[in-house]
């Protein structure tokens, strides 16, 4: 007789095969953890996959990246250990783009994933692996992180759920820095109970994230959802406004009123985030310099100059590299106030008008992408157009707020679409509660 744990790793092998989705199967590990799961405990022995750029002490952690291979952490990150101890049993990592930077998964060192739906597509990044793996049934429950989206976007594009928590709400103790102040843990899962049970067990303040915090319940009670008129017309897909209104329908079925808002600061929110992003990554990054971390490329008399340009140089990916010279000019002498300045200001104004927008209502609601999951290659060649993919998603990140995104119906070719609703911060167990009675007015 097989155990949960053992059909997963069988079966995210053969998920392997056709997606792509993992970097690392932990077999000694998982089966010695299933064998001592606690009868009772919350999750019982669910098996879980982990985004690898989510530390597991004394197994290899790449970040989707050349330059960390090899790198082994001798810790394990908080909201792991917290898995753990509620009965979850890691079985693999998955695979990301590079550091997490990147909106399909192709930026990934080691391949892209493929989307288990159409293998001719991409699964959406950076949490690729992580959504095909729940997509293709090879685990129930997966973590990923999301710093402008990188949950929820790969969730709508293979046909789960992904949930971005209020920032804070999880700690980032063992999670590989890309940008600070908008990197969070998320959830990927086929039911929001699932997002839930992982969340409950997860969330609350750890000493080693002074970002973490445990928030007050913030429950809804207005009955109301209002649709961002900035995020449900030009530039979405015939299909992702069809998402949308069905999801307006099955809100208005359900007892819930839609209004209308407008946010007029959206149309900062991608030059805004990407240089606040970038601008982090540089600082982020600059650790990665063949002296402590990870490979070091040189010959031995060079000095640490020269071993710190070659390793860069060769180790780090094309978008990895573009990011670091966005966010380095940004943050240098002279540019510093034109650029990053500007988008901090900006930030703050987009964070308001998100506030002043939610007055009144539970939620927002948007597409969570523009259309459905791209063909393989269509956006490499033209990264500003896989940028302007977040317009939607990158906006819950500025503002620190809860977000989620549920499947939403499908295109004409059979491809799902997803709707994203954001909330108050703190307000996530009623995000929650709302998005799974979407999902059941949807299903009706």
């Amino acid at each position: 007789m097989t155990s949960p744990v053992i059909d997963a790793l069988a079966a995210a092998r053969q998920v392997q095969e056709r997606t792509n989705a993992f970097l690392g199967f932990l077999d000694d590990r998982a089966t010695a953890a299933a064998a001592g799961v606690p009868p009772g405990s919350p999750l019982g022995g669910l098996p879980v996959a982990v985004k690898d750029n989510i530390c597991v002490a004394g197994t290899p952690t790449t970040a989707g990246s050349r330059i960390l291979e090899g790198f082994v952490p001798p810790y394990t990150a908080t909201v792991v250990e917290r898995l753990e101890a509620a009965g979850a049993v890691v079985v693999a990592k998955t695979n990301l783009d590079e550091f997490g930077m990147g909106s399909t998964n192709e930026n990934s060192a080691f391949g892209p994933v493929l989307n288990p739906l159409d293998p001719e597509r991409v699964a959406g990044g950076s949490s690729g692996g992580s959504a095909a793996a729940v997509a293709a049934g090879a685990v129930p429950l997966a973590l990923g992180s999301d710093t402008g989206g990188s949950v929820r976007l790969p969730a709508a594009f293979c046909g789960v759920v992904g949930f971005k928590p209020t920032y804070g709400a999880l700690s980032r103790y063992g999670l590989v820095a890309y940008a600070s102040s908008l990197d969070q843990v998320g959830i990927v899962a086929k039911d929001v109970a699932v997002v839930r049970a992982a969340f409950d067990v997860m969330r609350g303040e750890d000493p080693l994230d002074p970002t973490s915090r445990a928030f007050q319940a913030a429950p809804l009670g207005y009955g109301r959802v209002a649709v961002v008129k900035e995020l449900a017309g030009d530039g979405f897909s015939e299909a992702a406004r069809r998402g949308l209104e069905a999801a307006r329908r099955a809100l208005e079925s359900s007892g819930v009123e839609v209004v209308e808002v407008d946010v007029p600061a959206v149309r900062y929110a991608v030059p805004t985030y990407y240089l606040i992003a970038t601008a982090e990554a540089a600082s982020n990054l600059s650790r990665y310099d063949g002296s402590l971390y990870g490979v070091r490329v040189g010959r031995s008399g060079d000095g640490q100059e020269a071993v710190s340009i070659r390793t860069r140089g060769e180790l780090f990916g094309p978008e990895v590299k573009r990011r670091i010279l966005m966010g380095t000019f940004a943050l240098s002498a002279g540019y510093r106030d034109a650029y990053y300045g500007r988008a901090v200001a900006a930030r703050a104004r987009i964070a308001a008008q998100l506030r002043d927008s939610l007055a009144g209502v539970d939620a927002l609601i948007t597409p969570t992408a523009t259309g459905t999951a791209y063909r393989l290659g269509e956006k490499t060649k033209d990264p500003v157009s896989m940028y302007v993919g977040d317009v939607a998603t990158c906006l819950a990140n500025l503002g620190g707020l809860p977000a989620i995104s549920v499947p939403a119906g499908t295109a004409d070719d059979g491809l799902p679409v997803g709707v994203q609703l954001m909330g108050r911060p703190g307000s996530d167990d009623g995000i929650l509660d709302l998005a799974e009675s979407l999902v059941a007015a949807l299903r009706a």
